[in-house]
């Protein structure tokens, strides 16, 4: 397992990871298999989406506000980020790629993306690869 750690600098970002993941397959030397991408963090995600039009990121992060705004005079949580815990619970904390030719097998516009929600902080980032 391959470990890299990130800072963030946003309450709320994401943070394209996917050169980072391939460097993890291509140091394990599978050639087939796949690429398990974990966060290890309950107010952060992983997710993978477009990486061509920045926009996306935004509209993403728009949206996630829209649905969980920071402030809920409902949440009851004593260290007043509940929004982060949920929002981390709707991206989720893990993203399993295939890889071939050891290489992550993704679409022409797919990235892996680190998911802050209760930034900026130093994040840890657990890639494990696996062989057939």
């Amino acid at each position: 397992m391959e470990t890299f750690e990130i800072r963030t600098a946003q309450r709320d970002e994401f943070r394209e990871i996917t050169d980072e993941v391939q460097a993890a397959v291509r140091q394990s030397g599978v050639a087939s298999g796949h690429a398990i991408v974990y966060v290890p963090h309950t107010t952060a995600g992983v997710t993978i989406n477009e990486n061509a039009d920045p926009t996306v990121k935004s509209d993403m992060l728009a949206m996630l506000d829209r649905m969980v705004p920071w402030e809920q005079p409902f949440f009851r949580h004593g260290e007043g980020n509940s929004a982060a815990h949920v929002k981390s619970s709707l991206m989720g904390h893990s993203a399993t790629v295939l890889v071939r030719d050891g290489k992550l097998v993704l679409g022409t516009w797919q990235g892996i993306y680190f998911c802050e929600f209760d930034g900026p902080r130093r994040r840890s980032i657990h890639v494990k690869v696996c062989g057939d």
